[in-house]
Parts: C-alpha cells; structure tokens; sequence
C-alpha cells in the first residue's frame, strides 16, 4: 500500500462547491466584465485582474543546476543495524520507516532538456525524520569533475551556453576539462556506456561527498552512501537515445510516474561504507590520495559496502509545482549523529544550496509543505516573504533570552571535535579566553565629559525599557569595561550600586 508520506493529501476533502478569489470570494461567471458585449474591460474586473497578475508570477527562476527532474515521495525502512557506527535516529533500529522526498534530475540541462540526453543525473533524498530534515544531495555517479569548490561555477558555464553566441559549446566544455585533469574520473563515467541511463527507476544514487558518522560513545568515522537500483542497470546506447528524444523529451518522468501509479514501486538499498580516521591516514599515505577527495573513490575491497537499508518509492505528487518545482535540497539539512567531512566540495554546498534556495524559492522555503520539517522547529529567524510564523508565535527573535517560553540549546546533541592532524575544528565558545571588556573601556576613557554624559543618557534611555534583571545584566559589562561608565548608567536608570555588586558577584565574567 502506497504511504501517504507528510504531504499527502485527500484532493477531493479541500475543495470547494464553487470558484473563489485568491482571498476566498465566491465567482458567479467567469467571463470578462465590459461595457457592452464589445465594449472595454473594466478596471473593476478584479477577477480578471487576479487572474492575468498571477499569470505573469506564475513562473519561479529554474535551478541553476540540476533544473529539469521529477520526483516521488516513499518511505526509508532500516534492515540493518548500523547504531554502532551513529546516533541517528532514523537508523536506531532494525524495521523503522522514515518518510521521505527522493527528486532525479540531468545537471547540466535547462528545464526544457530532453531527459534521455547524456548527462550526469541528479539523485536527492529528503528523509522528514523526528530529528529534522536529513537532506542527501547526490548524483548518479560516485565522483565528481572538480574537487575545488572555486571552480565548481565555472564548470557549470561551460555545461550552459556561450555568452556571444548562446549555443551550446563543445569547445568551452572540454577547454576545461583539458585545463582540469582531475576531472577525467568523472569524463570517462559520463561518456561510458552508463552516460544516458534508460531512465530513473534504473540507475544508482550516491552521496558521492564523504560525510561523518558519529556513535552514541561521541565516536566518528566517516563515510560514504550509496544506494543500488533494485530495478537493476539499464542504459541506452546512442541511436536509442538519440531516437527517444525525438519521440519523447520527458520519457524518464513519464516511465517513473507511470510506474508508481501502476503499483510497480521501484527501491533501492541503502549501503555504507565505513573509514576510521586511522585508516584515512594510512589510505593516504599508501594511495596518496585525499580520502576527501571528491574526484575520488574508495575501493571497495579496502572498504566494503555495509547494507543499510531499502529505499521504496510509493506516491506521485499531486502538484508539480508545489512539490517538485519547489522541493529545495541542502547538503547543510544535517541530523544528530551525521555530519560533514573536510571534503573541500561539500563545504561550500553547505552554504550554496540554502543560500540558491531562498533565492529561488524565497527565504522562508522552509515553510512550504514539501520542505517543512516533520518536527517542532524553533529558532530566532523571522520575517521575510512568505513568512507564517505558525512555529514561533509571539516567542523570542533573539538568542540568549530570558523571556518565557523560548527553548535554549540542546548540549548533548554536540558533536565531537575534528581531530584531522592539522588542525582540532570544533565548535569553539565565543565568550570564555576572550577580552571583551579592555577595548569598549578605552574608547570610553577617550571620550570627553559631556560625550560621555550624552552616551549613557542614550543607553539608559533604551535600556531602562527592558526588565529589571536585563538592566542589570548589561551593567555588569559597562563596569567591567570601565567603573564610571556603570556607575553612570545605573544613576540614569536608578539603580544602586548594592544590586549591581550583587549581580555582578552572580554572573561570571563572560555573562
């Protein structure tokens, strides 16, 4: 039975007996309103209006990348244990099912390409799990053409077109390839026999990046995903590709659309692999290669495949658009006990994939249906295009707070620190070994008298509006960084000394 996934919906419970406007006005006739049967429109037609404005939005900037692809919704079951490796929760144990958004693609094509072109495909899983969204954002192939992130853009302009002539430009594409020599890995998969997969019920899926693992112990190992095709490998030789472009542009979203509706559901399973940090420094001292190296594969016999779990496809969207068009994928959707590596590539795409969605689709993207997580979500991000706010109330838009009802932070979700050789990466705290009081108190002692009467009259004038406790909080810094200057503020807000020597005796210095 097909799941019914987070964004299922029963079409026929949300409509309505009869047509509305946008605000929910009921339409008695849809026909244009004019003076006369040939006379002109009327600027009272605000159903015409509605109608022709959000035709002429109706459009959203395509992917950069990866902009032609189709998608499903399905579910993630585990079959194998893998707890000792990471905390995860949607792998703690053996028959859980996680719900989950898997959109294929080609990379290089416009969003009118032929799907059976030669291409790398696009292969990114969305799992909604009770910790968050975990967002896998792969590609068919386990490498890639580049390993440096700088030069990610400029490789894909030579997939698009030349800017004098807007052709698609063979010269501009293998001018860099030649200049990249790294990304010959990569060339040679694209132009085998598996550059033009049959469709996308029959190919592979990998995370490709190397990412980390870490245990409940706080144990990290990294690791790579990869997921087999059930279906088994099919692929089209060129006069069979060649062929099926000219009789259909959208045969793999058609193959894979017909199929779920048929009850043919394709699957894949789920496999790791596992390298301690031990071994990444003796594979690269044996190989020479950087095992985050993303033009890079780690050898299976050193680093065998551990079964995970099987992936299934079950349920087609109801709307393109709403669950495909604008389904946004970020290597940065990270759970508990998953996390990334020092691959050069995925750091960027930590940062560049969120970073395209909310241009895109809009900085709240987030709140869409298709991409809200399936958990509470709560943090101090506000406002912007779009925005619900029905996951944050009236609560706090800012961190640290003391006011009621916002949620502080989670330690023992922290994640281990990064011992890699060169260097400890950690999420070090910003308050404890810094001196954040000499500087501000020597900018005070530069200023003259009546300068610094006018500075605190302002602070006491804003700071005397907030509570008691946040008043004495902050005059705890002004006397650390200079004593007049606290004793000042605290006359202009009427507070004595006696509670301020009693807060500042509470708090530690960072405070």
């Amino acid at each position: 039975m097909a799941s019914k996934g987070p964004n299922a919906t029963n079409p026929s419970a949300s409509k309505c007996p009869f047509m509305t406007t946008a605000d929910g006005n009921p339409i008695a006739d849809q026909n244009a309103m004019t003076a006369g049967p040939r006379g002109p429109l009327l600027m009272q037609d605000v159903q015409l209006l509605e109608q022709m404005q959000h035709f002429n939005r109706e459009r959203i900037p395509e992917r950069v990348v990866h902009a032609k692809g189709s998608g499903a919704y399905g579910t993630f079951t585990v079959t194998h244990d893998i707890s000792k490796f990471t905390k995860a929760k949607l792998f703690s144990e053996v028959g859980k099912k996680t719900d989950m958004l898997l959109r294929f693609s080609t990379v290089a094509g416009e969003r009118g390409a032929a799907d059976a072109e030669r291409d790398v495909r696009g292969f990114a899983i969305k799992f909604y799990t009770e910790e968050g969204n975990w967002d896998l954002v792969g590609n068919n192939t386990p490498v890639f053409f580049v390993r440096d992130p700088y030069k990610f853009a400029n490789f894909i302009h030579t997939q698009k077109r030349d800017p004098k002539t807007n052709l698609r430009d063979m010269d501009m594409q293998w001018d860099f390839w030649s200049l990249c020599p790294e990304s010959l890995h990569q060339v040679t998969i694209l132009f085998s026999d598996r550059g033009r997969p049959t469709d996308y019920r029959h190919v592979n899926g990998y995370g490709s990046h190397t990412y980390s693992f870490i245990n409940a112990e706080g144990e990290r190992v990294w690791c790579k995903f990869h997921f087999k095709t059930n279906q088994g490998i099919q692929n089209l030789m060129d006069d069979e590709g060649d062929r099926l472009i000219g009789e259909n542009r959208e045969s793999s979203q058609q193959d894979l659309f017909n199929a779920i509706e048929q009850g043919d559901f394709p699957s894949w399973t789920m496999k790791v692999q596992i390298m301690t940090q031990a071994q990444a420094v003796k594979f690269e001292a044996d190989t020479g290669w950087n095992p985050f190296d993303l033009t890079k594969v780690w050898p299976h016999a050193d680093f065998p495949l551990h079964e995970v779990g099987q992936l299934e496809l079950n349920r087609n969207p109801e709307n393109y658009h709403a669950e495909m068009e604008q389904a946004s994928f970020s290597p940065s959707a990270l759970v508990p006990g998953i996390g990334p590596s020092p691959d050069k590539m995925l750091q960027a795409r930590l940062m560049s994939y969120a970073d395209a969605h909310r241009y895109r689709v809009g900085n709240n993207y987030h709140q869409l249906p298709v991409n809200k997580p399936k958990c509470p979500v709560m943090n101090s991000q506000r406002d912007g295009q779009m925005a619900t706010g029905e996951d944050y109330g009236s609560r706090s838009n800012y961190w640290p707070s003391s006011r009621e009802g916002m949620p502080d932070v989670a330690p023992e979700f922290r994640d281990p620190a990064w011992d890699i050789g060169q260097a400890i990466v950690d999420r070090y705290d910003s308050t404890v070994d810094h001196d954040d009081y000499t500087q501000p108190g020597n900018l005070y002692r530069m200023f003259d008298d009546d300068h610094r009467d006018r500075l605190t009259t302002r602070i006491a004038g804003v700071l005397g509006q907030a509570r008691k406790e946040v008043q004495l909080r902050q005059l705890c810094h002004f006397f650390r960084a200079d004593e007049d200057y606290g004793k000042r503020v605290a006359a202009k807000l009427g507070i004595n000394l006696d509670e301020i020597m009693a807060s500042m005796g509470a708090q530690p210095a960072g405070a």
